[in-house]
């Protein structure tokens, strides 16, 4: 399963939303893998102290699409939710 959290603008809840989510998802026993797309670093540790793993980046400005696609690709190998 894949799900997209999304915003119209900063401070709209998408980091909140994000995290009990993903806490959520880990606490019933899912392998779960987040994703961000942007220069941020305190949201991709956040993810990463949740779910116990690296959040990755998927922002074709910053890299380009086709890194987009093999990231996501190689990184939801026996994944249940990202």
């Amino acid at each position: 399963m894949t799900l997209v959290i999304a915003g119209e603008r900063s401070g709209a809840g998408k980091t909140t939303v994000t995290i009990a989510l993903l806490a959520y998802l880990i606490r019933h026993g899912l392998n779960v893998q987040s994703f961000k797309v942007g220069p941020d670093y305190i949201d991709p540790m956040f993810h990463a102290f949740v779910t116990g793993r690296p959040c990755r980046n998927l922002d074709a400005i910053l890299t380009s699409e086709s890194y987009v696609q093999k990231c996501f690709l190689r990184h939801i190998q026996d994944i249940d939710c990202a």
